[in-house]
């Protein structure tokens, strides 16, 4: 007699040989968008040529369709795009997706973005070694610039720090980047030649060799400096006088009467107002009074003072700080004086309308003494309730810290406003004295973080 039959395992038949569940099919275009991402890979940590991973990501951009030149590290991105125009579409958002509204993924579509990305990416961060010429750096950062528009930033924004969230921490490395292939460049002689100078996009990692650089540079090369200075300078004034415009605006002074004139007629009210003077027989409104808009604008004289610490971890808040100071100097009842300094101290005041003029009075580089700069600026102040006093700097004074501090305090308590930043970069990266940063929080006046827009935004209530 036998007993009952057992059931067959998951892995054995009912006639006991063991049996395996069939293997996944691998998906051809995991593996297409692998061999792409391991080529990149590749040529990013050895520049030199892996011949499988280059012949099997040819075959594979043949096969999507894709040009060949995509896969040359020679062939900058607007040379294949002059080639192939259809593709500049895609280029944009290229790295910032919309999810598939059903969820599913579209692997086809990640094998193409896949090889573009590795354009992109291979071409901005595998910069060599050796000599940089000026056209190499015209193409990183015509380069670098699609790599911008990929991320969905505009051209410079990342590297202008005009980028927020995630991708915007990757402004400072592009900079980081940007500021090596300028030091690798004989600036000098690509500056004596006005064709290759003219191939130069003025970028604040190329302005700071210049500002450095200028006591050694005279006829073309000094005229090609300077105009590489002042491109420079009115491209930053015409976004930084935007965001000042929109926070300057003041309120509405109502003590002043509007002016009255049809494009000031407050309509709405001139008809509530005359309500009671409807005829229903008529059906006329007959109007007594007639009601305008008020226009003018609050505003109140008040003096600027912007001290900067033009030592050499400082050259681009100096470049900022300089434009941004001339904006303020052209607004109606603002006075702003300027004062930089190092180990001296200059009042630059007289030129402050000018940045560029400013900028090439400047001595960048050396120590730093703030007790110097101090006495300078302190006495400006005038009346102290309607003085703002913006302070600059990293704030790394050494034997020099307590004096500054007394000096600083001592501004403080006699009820100027003392804003204190430890930067004005781009970037917005900032490093300040912890020593100066605990003190200026246990006095009411922490640190302001470095960027630009975070300065006006704290100047904004003090000019309305």
């Amino acid at each position: 007699m036998t007993g009952p039959t057992a059931p067959a395992s998951a892995g054995t038949s009912s006639t006991g040989t063991a049996s395996t569940a069939p293997a996944p099919v691998p998906d051809p275009d995991d593996n297409r968008r692998q061999v792409l991402y391991w080529r990149l890979l590749a040529r990013l940590f050895d520049p030199e040529e892996q011949p499988a991973l280059e012949s099997a990501s040819l075959a594979v951009v043949e096969d999507i369709g894709l040009p060949p030149a995509l896969l040359d590290p020679g062939a900058s991105v607007d040379s294949v795009v002059q080639r192939h125009p259809d593709l500049a579409d895609e280029f944009d958002g290229l790295m910032t997706p919309e999810a598939e509204p059903d969820g599913d993924r579209d692997r086809a579509a990640e094998v193409r973005r896949a090889a573009l990305a590795s354009k992109l990416l291979l071409n901005v961060f595998s910069t060599g070694s050796g000599a940089v010429s000026a056209g190499q750096l015209a193409r990183w950062q015509s380069d670098t610039g699609w790599l911008e528009r990929a991320l969905g930033c505009p051209p410079g924004g990342l590297r202008g720090g005009r980028a927020t969230g995630p991708v915007g921490g990757l402004g400072p490395e592009l900079g980081s980047l940007e500021a090596d292939l300028v030091s690798r460049m004989r600036l000098r002689e690509v500056l004596a030649d006005p064709k290759l100078a003219a191939r130069l996009t003025p970028s604040m990692s190329l302005i700071e060799q210049l500002l450095r650089d200028k006591g050694n540079l005279s006829g073309v090369a000094l005229a090609n400096a300077k105009s590489l200075i002042r491109r420079y300078v009115d491209q930053v004034a015409e976004v930084l006088r935007t965001q000042v415009e929109k926070a300057t605006a003041g309120e509405l002074d109502r003590s002043v009467p509007p002016k009255r004139v049809f494009r000031n007629l407050d309509l709405d009210r001139t008809i509530w107002k005359n309500l009671t003077n409807w005829s229903p027989e008529e059906e006329r409104l007959y109007v007594d009074r007639l009601y305008y808009r008020h226009t003018t604008r609050r505003t109140t004289p008040q003096r600027l003072i912007v001290v900067v610490d033009q030592s050499g971890s400082m050259v681009d808040s100096m470049v900022n700080c300089t434009i941004l100071a001339s904006i303020f100097a052209g607004l109606p009842k603002v006075d702003v004086h300027l004062v930089a300094y190092d180990t001296r101290a200059i009042d630059l005041t007289p030129w402050v309308r000018d940045p560029f003029d400013v900028l090439l009075r400047t001595n960048l580089g050396g120590g730093n003494d703030g007790p110097v700069a101090m006495a300078m600026a302190r006495p400006k102040i005038a009346e102290p309730k309607n003085t703002v006093m913006v302070w600059i700097s990293d704030f790394y004074e050494f034997d020099r810290s307590q004096p500054l501090y007394e000096g600083i305090e001592a501004v403080h308590r006699s009820g100027v406003r003392f804003i204190p930043v430890g930067s004005v970069t781009s970037s917005g990266r900032q490093e300040v004295n912890p020593w100066f940063r605990e003190r200026f929080k246990a006095l009411g006046t922490p640190v302001v973080s470095g960027r630009v827009d975070k300065l006006v935004h704290e100047l904004k209530t003090f000019l309305t």
